[in-house]
């Protein structure tokens, strides 16, 4: 190909830059990637939402069944509101390179684009262009009564579900007790499973279920020791809070 046919970069010159530590940003993109659509229909749900608004970073995806947000306070100095959407396929690369240490991401925004200076890499990216949900309208406020269960124990619990699991069958149900968490799946022609955790709750037992796939999704990347499961009724989202992230789930008709 002639020199003169290759693609145009976009200019970056004189646009806004911001610097970000590279180890916050990977985190913060493993906490969130997983739940972006893949349906090219609802091309806004398919990227992160990157917000920055008074020295806080919000990035948040969903792909209209679960919902992952994470919010940190950091200090970052952006002349402006910022609120852009970036690729999934961006998001991929960015975290193929980034390291996890303090060394420094540059972000410049441009013109439906943005450059990601990670010093020996350099990505360009467009952004996607649309508006994306208002995702605060559907997190409800914080749960006084929380399950609190060993994360690990969960995670594996949860884990050994999924083996189960088939396209018609994915539902794994969750008995809540008081001092106890019961999972269990069954699946014709495969087999059943049950099995029980300890847990501290004092508020109402009920039946709910989840698909276990969206559940290790998140307990996977939580590296607290105990984490809050909270839940309502059968028929409302589950929603686990650590810190400054929250992710939510809809459940399954058991």
């Amino acid at each position: 190909m002639p020199k003169d046919e290759f693609p145009k970069l976009p200019e970056f010159k004189d646009k806004e830059t911001l610097k970000i530590e590279q180890g916050i940003l990977k985190d913060m993109l493993i906490k969130t990637a997983f739940a972006v659509s893949h349906d090219e229909t609802r091309y806004v749900l398919n990227g992160i939402l990157f917000k920055i608004e008074n020295n806080k970073l919000s990035l948040i995806a969903t792909d209209g069944r679960r919902l992952a947000l994470i919010e940190k306070n950091i200090n970052i100095h952006a002349s402006r509101d910022i609120n852009i959407i970036i690729p999934l396929k961006t998001i991929t690369e960015l975290n193929r390179n980034l390291k996890d240490n303090d060394e420094a991401i540059m972000i410049t925004l441009g013109d439906k684009q943005a450059l990601f200076d990670l010093g020996t890499v350099q990505i360009i990216s467009r952004l996607i262009e649309g508006e994306f949900p208002n995702y605060r309208q559907v997190i409800p406020e914080e749960q006084k009564e929380k399950i609190k269960l060993n994360r690990e124990r969960f995670l594996l619990a949860v884990k050994r579900t999924i083996v189960l699991s088939t396209q018609d069958y994915q539902v794994a149900k969750l008995e809540i007790f008081k001092n106890k968490l019961v999972i269990s799946k069954s699946t014709p022609d495969v087999g059943e499973s049950r099995e029980e955790l300890a847990s501290e709750y004092s508020g109402k037992e009920m039946i709910i279920g989840f698909n276990p796939a969206y559940l290790i999704d998140a307990l996977k990347n939580i590296q607290d020791e105990f984490i809050n499961l909270e839940v309502w009724d059968a028929e409302k989202p589950g929603v686990i809070r650590s810190g400054g992230y929250i992710y939510l789930v809809l459940p399954m008709r058991v």
